[in-house]
């Protein structure tokens, strides 16, 4: 006789299925009220410069401005999430920024080798990061603290204290303000004109870190990781070996920040980064990300980063001085913090 019969679930099973649906109900759930809050924003800016901030024009800048500190929070988002930090972002995007430059002004090696190999630079650092929280056990606050001031001070010195400026005829530039989207390819259709690159290349960037997350062994350790790291090594996974991987694919965005900002300046400035990797962390935690690690999404992230773009539009348009934009930033992360820790308490661990 054969027996057919099916084994029934667990109360373990259940609980973490109900876990698994309560824990996806409260991201979207966060992502909303940040799609909120950033809507809200831009409607109060609307109101009070209505001939001015929602226009085509204006909302372009935005979506311009927040490219690189966008970039900077995917990696940051990847590291985050398992319960790191990475204060090297800032730095270490000057760093790659100025790579670009001495692949391919000063050592005249072709745009089309010489960006990407400034990309795989940043992932480098991101290892660098990755290999001494993982085998020295540093602390990543520690760990990517050193490796912001080695970054800073490497940049000069590469640079020679200078910034490296970039030839116009190698099309460089245009990698982030060319348009592939302009007036001729569009002529006669009713979209809109004159979109930046840069804008393309974030998107773009934002689906692959979305993939990553939420499609590959990658993004399934780095959550399993950030929720119990012990249970995960105890599962049969190579902790130290995942986390290396995850800061150096949170490092390729890094890298790719430098090549940005550098295109849209048109030269490596290298004293240039500080104070983003700042900006890059609010990014994440205003988005939803739990500084504790176990979860987090890219889609937050990138609302979290539009907010910080429509605040500092915003602000300068109602001609509010740069120190106070800094406070209101200031209040913002410690809102978002807070509001992070309040998620954490009523929630549990995770």
């Amino acid at each position: 006789m054969t027996n057919n019969t099916t084994q029934a679930p667990t109360v373990v099973d259940v609980e973490g299925a109900g876990k698994s649906r309560i824990q996806s109900l409260r991201q979207r759930v966060q992502q909303l009220l940040a799609f909120g809050g950033l809507l809200i924003i831009f409607l109060v800016f609307s109101l009070v410069k209505p001939d001015i901030f929602p226009t085509y024009g204006n909302v372009t800048a935005i979506l311009f401005s927040a490219v690189v500190v966008g970039l900077l929070s995917l990696g940051a988002t990847l590291v985050i999430i398992t319960g790191g930090i990475d204060l090297s972002v800032g730095t270490g995007m000057a760093l790659c920024a100025v790579m670009s430059a001495t692949f391919i002004v000063t050592w005249h090696i072709p745009v089309i080798i010489g960006v990407p190999m400034a990309i795989v630079f940043g992932g480098v650092l991101g290892a660098v990061n990755g290999s001494n929280v993982a085998f020295l056990k540093l602390p990543p606050f520690i760990a990517t603290l050193a490796m912001m001031l080695v970054a800073q001070g490497l940049a000069l010195v590469v640079s020679n204290k200078a910034p490296i400026y970039f030839d116009d005829a190698s099309g460089y530039q245009k990698i982030s303000t060319g348009t592939l989207i302009d007036d001729n390819f569009l002529a006669g259709v009713p979209l809109p004109r004159n979109f930046p690159n840069a804008v393309i290349v974030f998107a773009i960037a934002a689906v692959i870190a979305t993939i990553l997350l939420t499609r590959t062994l990658l993004g399934r350790y780095d959550l399993a990781i950030g929720s119990n790291e012990e249970a995960t090594a105890l599962s049969g996974v190579n902790v130290k070996k995942w986390l290396v991987i995850i800061y150096a694919a949170a490092g390729l965005f890094t890298g790719l920040a430098g090549v940005m900002i550098s295109a849209r300046l048109g030269s490596a400035q290298p004293a240039t980064g500080a104070g983003y990797e700042l900006q890059a962390i609010a990014a994440v935690v205003i988005g939803g990300t739990s500084l504790s690690g176990g979860k987090g999404s890219i889609l937050g992230t990138v609302i979290g980063a539009l907010i910080i773009a429509v605040l500092n539009n915003g602000l300068q348009i109602i001609s509010v001085p740069q120190e106070w934009q800094n406070v209101i930033l200031g209040i913002v992360i410690l809102l978002a913090v807070y509001a992070d820790q309040l998620r954490t308490r009523r929630g549990g661990v995770h």
